[in-house]
């Protein structure tokens, strides 16, 4: 995790990002202990700014204050993981159904190159890289449709759904079958196919939800309850493709 702060920006809000990606990327794994006074002291910063920041991501259900006790990673809800793929799968399908009206063959060139670098990711075994553009490829096609307010509200979503995938690479998220999932978006774009776009941009976020209940089994240490809401078991049999069990 980045430990370079801008010291002549607010300290608080740098920190909340920081410490979400740390979370994210499950370098803070569910269940630890966050000490205000340790991070305060790998940050060189006081500890009213961290205050600030564990309130933050106490207000973004990734972290537990307990008064007189600390603050606690909180651990992964199988339920709010659901329910926040399902906002992600309005908001992103609709944007990609837009963006292929919209995208230009430069951004069309950007989002294929996006890909071939997560194919050398790939390669490299590199799984932090690969989620990184993957992020970077999802926020890509938002920006063909400016808006950055449904870009907002993905990335409050991303936060609940940052951590199963980081668990879920390579065994439950193959990831020859992400790269491919990203490869027919793109081309449902650059073919000016709106509905074949929304349609594959579902599927690709539908694929959470298998390595959900595959790492809520592998992981029981990591949840505090392992049951999908109801809009969400009803289309994982259907619609997604197994993890290979590997």
């Amino acid at each position: 995790m980045e430990n370079t702060l801008r010291l002549k920006e607010a300290i608080a809000p740098q920190l909340v990002a920081m410490l979400r990606r740390g979370i994210g990327e499950m370098s803070f794994r569910p269940g630890d202990v966050l000490s205000e006074k340790d991070i305060a002291a790998r940050f060189g910063v006081s500890r009213q700014p961290v205050r600030e920041a564990f309130i933050k991501l106490s207000e973004a259900g990734l972290v537990e204050i307990r008064p007189s006790r600390g603050t606690y990673v909180m651990k992964i809800s199988v339920r709010e993981v659901a329910n926040a793929r399902f906002v992600r799968e309005a908001i992103e399908s609709d944007i990609a159904r837009n963006a292929a009206r919209m995208a230009t063959g430069e951004e069309i060139d950007s989002l294929r190159h996006i890909v071939a670098e997560q194919k050398r990711a790939r390669d490299n075994v590199d799984y932090k890289a690969f989620n990184e553009l993957d992020e970077a490829f999802h926020r890509r096609i938002a920006d063909i449709v400016q808006n950055d307010y449904a870009w907002r509200v993905v990335e409050a979503a991303r936060f609940q759904t940052d951590r199963v995938r980081a668990l879920s690479l390579p065994n439950a998220s193959p990831l020859p079958v992400l790269i491919k999932q990203h490869e027919t978006i793109v081309d449902r774009l650059a073919a000016r196919d709106g509905e074949g776009a929304a349609d594959a941009m579902r599927r690709h976020l539908r694929e959470i939800l298998v390595a959900l209940s595959y790492i809520a089994e592998q992981h029981p240490e990591f949840f505090d309850e392992t049951e999908l809401p109801e809009h969400s078991r009803l289309i994982v049999p259907d619609t997604c493709d197994m993890p290979n069990g590997d």
